[in-house]
């Protein structure tokens, strides 16, 4: 069942359905749950008259427990009102990990407190419990180490720049060492280069390092690899983290409607042959004539990136293509599609990877250019 990618409030008690509805103004993206004693008692319902029409609003009856299952399973963030203890007891049987858990926050029935339960750094309840506090007037509490120590979190690094962890390392091991103040190299291939959050000194245990080998030789208790570039599992000696920033664009160029898997295999296996990683794809780029075709349109979809189309003309007066055509330049207006269209998306000069033809598809890599703040 995939979440909704919305916030469920879950109230228990009069108390917290008072808090839940308050909360629930402030949050549009919010759905209330409330149970339906306190809201029918002949004697409270004037005070909840606000909820009436509310399509938000869910009444619910019978065990809590059930209810709370339901939202764990439907919902990406929730926030339930009543003590820690309380929602321990509900949530204990459905909790998983952190990468699949939901982001779970938990408010008293005094507005006291916002305590991030449940997936803080992945799931985002430490912002959830911020902005829940802050919505409330209440004191947000949050455990995890990294912050309460002013380090940043090993599994979310980038997350705003839309970086991406890749699957398969150690960010609990990586993080561990961070915080035990043990050497953590980092090697920085690839991304903006203004990632590190402007509010947090450097550590003194976070070493940079220029080259996978010197990663290696370092001497280091973990690691941190930014990187787009697929690297043999033998040079990732100790336990690591590998972010893939979005830092590729693939300039793509097809013979009138070619479907959207033969182009995708085209490119997966240009980025493969080069030791690429899919991930880090930030844009799709071609020429103007191509805004119709549907393959290119489901690939990007797909995907999750941008297309990015080009003036045959402008694509036609980058100079010093690898692989100019003559024949591409009668039918299109330039002597390049695939080339061009990555280098002025990417803002690069060179090319990652020269125009490679598989079957209907020609397929060219750039990496893009950023500058010290991070804008290309």
């Amino acid at each position: 069942m995939r979440r909704r990618d919305r916030t469920a409030l879950l109230a228990v008690s009069r108390p917290g359905c008072d808090l839940a509805i308050k909360l629930g103004g402030r949050i549009p993206e919010a759905d209330l749950f409330l149970p339906e004693g306190p809201i029918r008692g002949e004697h409270r319902a004037p005070r909840y008259e606000v909820l009436k029409g509310d399509p938000r609003v869910h009444l619910w009856e019978g065990r809590a427990r059930d209810v709370a299952e339901r939202l764990f399973a439907g919902y990406r963030r929730m926030v339930i009102f009543g003590s820690v203890g309380m929602a321990v007891r509900l949530l204990a049987p459905l909790v998983k990990d952190k990468r699949a858990d939901p982001a779970v926050v938990v408010v008293d029935d005094g507005a006291r407190y916002a305590v991030s339960l449940l997936s803080g750094h992945l799931g985002g309840a430490n912002r959830l419990a911020v902005s829940v506090a802050e919505a409330l007037g209440a004191h947000p509490v949050v455990t995890t180490a990294s912050d309460i120590l002013g380090l940043p979190a090993t599994d979310i690094l980038g997350r705003d720049l839309g970086w991406t962890l890749e699957n398969g390392g150690d960010p609990a091991r990586v993080s561990a060492s961070m915080v035990n103040g043990e050497v953590v190299g980092l090697l920085q291939e690839a991304g903006e280069p203004g990632w590190w959050p402007k509010e947090m000194p450097w550590p003194p245990n976070l070493l940079r390092v220029d080259t996978i080998d010197d990663l290696v030789t370092s001497g280091c208790r973990a690691a941190i690899i930014i990187t787009d570039r697929l690297l043999p599992e033998q040079q990732l000696l100790p336990p690591h983290v590998v972010v893939r920033p979005r830092s590729l664009v693939v300039g793509i160029g097809c013979n009138r409607g070619t479907g959207p898997g033969e182009i995708e295999g085209a490119m997966l296996a240009v980025l493969a042959e080069h030791r690429l990683s899919p991930a880090s794809v930030a844009a799709i780029a071609t020429v103007e004539l191509k805004r119709s075709e549907r393959g290119l349109a489901e690939l990007a979809e797909a995907m999750g990136v941008e297309i990015l189309f080009f003036p045959a003309k402008r694509l036609d007066a980058v100079p010093r293509l690898p692989s100019p055509s003559p024949t591409v330049a009668r039918w299109v207006g330039s002597r390049g599609v695939c080339e061009p269209a990555a280098l002025l998306a990417s803002g690069a000069t060179s090319l990652l990877v020269e125009k490679q033809r598989i079957g209907n598809v020609t397929v060219a890599v750039a990496r893009r250019v950023f500058d010290e703040r991070g804008d290309r």
